[in-house]
């Protein structure tokens, strides 16, 4: 562990050989396996698995029961939702071992997954993007956009914020909170 400034239950596991960044925490019963690298002013809450080679960057929040398995990335400022599920094989069996198998799947900076949501491997969620409780993420999702349902489909957009942007007739939006501007321009939205 190449920090020692981050705090970790007396029940969490920690393996040799990872990483952790200064200011992050680590709950009861959490495990966090070899090879991993976690960034600065993470929290992971009870129960949570990181697998190893999985990668975590600063300030993600990992909710209680959740298992990151190898072959995920999650960038700066992730919201990982109470047992929300990421799979890393295409079609697990028991009696096959796939262990040279691991699907990538990337979460891109600031994007949230619901409680209960499941992420099929092989996918990225764009930037910023809104996975709402329980969908089930089966394609790639681009940057703001707000997801749903099983499988999981687009009913529109969000801002950084989190908030549903509403275009005008300029194809243009603004957060309620922020008070930035987005334009939406060939089905992708960007800040302007």
């Amino acid at each position: 562990m190449a920090d020692s400034n981050f705090f970790s239950h007396p029940t969490a596991v920690i393996d040799e050989g990872c990483t952790i960044g200064s200011g992050t925490k680590i709950w009861h019963f959490s495990h966090v396996m070899k090879d991993c690298s976690i960034g600065d002013n993470c929290n992971l809450g009870q129960n949570v698995v990181v697998s190893p080679g999985v990668v975590l960057g600063t300030n993600v929040k990992v909710q209680n029961n959740v298992s990151i398995y190898t072959g995920v990335i999650c960038e700066d400022d992730v919201f990982l939702g109470p047992s929300m599920v990421f799979t890393n094989i295409i079609n697990p069996r028991s009696a096959i071992i796939r262990r040279d198998q691991y699907v990538e799947t990337r979460v891109e900076k600031g994007a949230s997954i619901g409680a209960n949501a499941t992420v099929i491997c092989g996918n990225t969620i764009g930037a910023y993007a809104l996975i709402g409780a329980g969908a089930v993420i089966t394609k790639d999702v681009p940057p703001y956009a707000l997801i749903v349902g099983n499988p999981g489909r687009q009913i529109g957009w969000v801002s950084a914020y989190g908030h549903r942007l509403q275009f005008d007739d300029q194809h243009q939006a603004v957060c309620s909170e922020s008070g930035e501007k987005y334009i939406l321009n060939n089905n992708q939205v960007k800040p302007i």
